[in-house]
């Protein structure tokens, strides 16, 4: 190896990841393996090994210059929390030491009056405790001089509510993989000690120069413009989709690669995505728990990493109108202990009894919960994106692929034994090339819910959302499907010498009642809206309406069953995102009147008196030309005038939204009359953009925005 060289990926990645084998080298070996029981077998934490863990955890984190520790959480707001204590403690004879107890590992207190608790806390009530959660390791967070050990936990309130994402992420992870593992053994399977949920979440984020970035207040305060003429040339041509990396994009990725391995997070794959400047990067699948947390350090790593590049992350789900939005497609399976894939179909899938169980329990929680996973997505910035070209509509269908569809199709009229997979693609080209090997399924880009190869892939996810939300209801729906199907099987455990065609009996019921969300079209067809109408399929169009679903009597019952929330939580969910929803749609009318009064309605006054002193200085000397600039003097005063009237309409908005107590209406409200004034101000506001002198605008263009970088 020359001196040059960096060492192997395998010998660096997870560094700074309290990781088995750091575990191993700073802690005995009994803890060790007590350890080791809680994170892989769930096993219930003994805290007399806590002060052990605590110290071998510090003077692990001493080695990378920590002085500092926290306990990280994920509040309802949909970004990370954390509080800071040092190392620093006195001891008895007055000398500077770093200390770290298993009590300030197990446990610490913030102060929960100030995060949304949806009315359960008062101001005044302001205890709430965060607990560690050793199933997802701990790391260093190095930023500039100073180095952190960071605890991921859950947070609870004094009286025992959650006041989290992550807490009812791990009750329904826990409700789902007990009940697949049930299914496993009444398949004879004595050998699997658990059941995990894997999950694989596809990152989509735009990248925009930081000048350019720093001079849009709409993109600091909001995340995406509100507004912007079209640039002549966008994603027409489909240049970009895949297409070679910008030099600068790509030392950026390299760099966010490195960052990420240290920190042990898996990243595979990084192209650019169909959008000018939109790019996506996907991990290896994971453990759900760690997924999830490992895609929230993603997000900001990747900020600080393009801050430092002189670049600006954009996650918003819609930065920019009239282009591809960004998603996060949470890719969900299923995985036993010794590493089988529950939902892998195998050569012949109409064999595998056992696949066609768990693919029929997803089909059942679907068809009952498909409400609760469009309200699980429904935050402002997805309703942008929901529905458009590059997303999946906002019914909640499943896509299975050609062969499954017709499989099951089979399977309710007792004939599927006739079935034959799919197994190569003849090219037609020379020999020597390998021939291809197909799946059972094509891709739907259009499906919100699709099967691809051995995973569900949930693509309704929106780029700068949280996964913990959708998993959570996702596993939720899995389990009332996966106790439909032991309420029926688990009679007949040790009575009968096969199980399987009485499982198939199950399989083909649900598959007879589930039709109605199987749908293998364009989603985009405006006759698949009217289909899914005469199915019976919710529709919720904006987030206010489909956040009404967790107030649903059945969805209540669901989470209160599976001991994930109760019902005064749920309730509080709800307020809690509506607020959000409020407070987000008041921002970007609040900016939006503030960018139309300081910039546009300035550039349009300017080009005003500058066309009006030109056909001033022309007179008669020019008089076609006079009259050219007069008509456009003309125009100028329309653009003025719809400026105007699109103004009042947002303080219309505003007045009346600030008027309203009720949170439910006042998010309706706003979902209505506030986003038709500001898509009002908005086209006004592009109208004067692509009318004024270029030297007159004061703010970066689309057609720089998304070439430049």
């Amino acid at each position: 190896m020359n001196g040059n060289a960096k060492p192997p990926l395998s010998e660096t990645y997870g560094s700074l990841t309290f990781s088995k084998k750091a575990m191993a080298k700073h802690l005995s070996k009994a803890v060790y393996q007590k350890l080791i029981d809680v994170i892989d077998n769930n096993e219930k934490l003994d805290d007399e090994i806590a002060d052990e863990v605590a110290h071998g955890m510090k003077e692990w984190a001493l080695t990378f210059g920590a002085t500092h520790f926290c306990h990280w959480f994920q509040p309802q707001r949909g970004v990370t929390a954390e509080k800071h204590d040092s190392f620093l403690a006195i001891d008895e004879q007055g000398r500077i030491i770093e200390r770290f107890s298993g009590r300030q590992l197990i446990q610490s207190e913030p102060d929960a009056s100030s995060f949304p608790s949806g009315g359960m806390r008062s101001t005044f009530e302001a205890r709430g405790y965060t607990a560690w959660d050793p199933t997802s390791p701990a790391f260093v967070l190095k930023s500039g001089r100073a180095a952190t050990l960071v605890i991921p936990s859950v947070y609870l309130s004094w009286t025992g509510e959650v006041l989290d994402m992550k807490t009812p992420l791990l009750r329904a992870l826990r409700a789902v993989e007990e009940r697949a593992l049930r299914v496993l053994k009444l398949f004879g399977n004595r050998t699997a000690k658990h059941v995990r949920v894997t999950i694989g979440p596809e990152q989509e984020y735009f990248l925009v120069s930081k000048d350019f970035y720093n001079k849009r207040p709409d993109l600091i305060y909001c995340g995406r413009t509100l507004f912007g003429a079209a640039s002549a040339k966008t994603q027409q041509m489909e240049d970009h989709y895949f297409g070679s990396i910008h030099p600068k994009a790509l030392d950026f990725m390299a760099d966010l690669d490195a960052r990420l391995f240290d920190r042990g997070i898996p990243a595979k794959t990084r192209h650019n995505e169909v959008a000018p400047n939109q790019f996506e990067i996907a991990p290896i699948y994971e453990e759900a728990n760690l997924a999830i947390d490992h895609n929230l350090q993603l997000m900001e790593i990747m900020r600080k990493a393009a801050d430092e590049h002189g670049l600006s992350l954009l996650l918003h789900e819609k930065p920019f109108t009239g282009i591809n939005g960004s998603g996060k497609h949470m890719n969900w399976s299923m995985s036993d202990s010794d590493g089988r894939n529950l939902l892998e179909p195998g050569t012949a899938p109409k064999k595998n009894v056992q696949f066609l169980v768990f693919l029929a329990s997803v089909l059942a929680g679907v068809n009952k919960y498909g409400g609760l996973l469009r309200a699980a997505v429904a935050e402002a910035g997805n309703d942008h994106r929901l529905g458009a070209n590059e997303a999946p509509p906002a019914i909640m269908s499943v896509y299975l692929g050609a062969y499954l569809d017709k499989l099951l199709g089979e399977i309710e009229k007792g004939s599927f034994e006739k079935m034959e997979a799919p197994e190569v693609m003849s090219h037609g080209l020379l020999k020597s090339l390998p021939s291809i090997a197909l799946d059972n399924a094509d891709r739907n880009r259009t499906s919100p819910i699709a099967f691809t190869g051995n995973k569900f892939e949930f693509r309704a996810v929106g780029a700068s959302q949280s996964i913990a939300e959708p998993a959570t209801a996702l596993c939720l729906a899995a389990a009332h499907g996966l106790d439909r199907i032991l309420s029926r099987l688990e009679k007949f455990d040790g009575k009968v010498a096969d199980i399987a065609p009485k499982a198939l009996a199950v399989v083909r019921d649900i598959v007879k009642e589930t039709k109605r969300i199987r749908f293998e079209g364009n989603g985009y067809s405006p006759d698949w809206h009217k289909e899914a109408a005469k199915r019976g399929l919710p529709n919720a169009k904006n987030t206010p309406e489909a956040l009404e679903t967790f107030l649903d009597k059945d969805v209540a019952g669901l989470y209160s069953r599976y001991k994930v929330l109760t019902e005064e939580e749920l309730k509080a969910k709800h307020e809690i995102k509506l607020e959000a929803y409020v407070k987000i749609k008041e921002i970007e009318l609040r900016q939006i009147k503030e960018l139309a009064v300081a910039c546009v309605v300035p550039a349009l006054t300017g080009q005003i008196s500058a066309s009006g002193h030109a056909a001033e200085l022309l007179g008669d000397a020019a008089k076609g030309g006079a009259k050219a600039l007069k008509s456009r003097l003309a125009e100028y005063g329309a653009l003025l005038e719809a400026l105007d009237e699109s103004l009042a309409l947002v303080d219309s908005a505003l007045e009346e939204s600030a008027a309203e107590q009720d949170m439910a209406k006042r998010a309706a409200w706003l979902a209505s009359k506030g986003v038709a004034a500001l898509e009002a101000l908005r086209a006004a506001c592009d109208r004067v953009e692509e009318a004024v002198d270029q030297r007159l605008w004061p703010l970066p263009k689309y057609r720089e925005m998304l070439f430049l970088l």
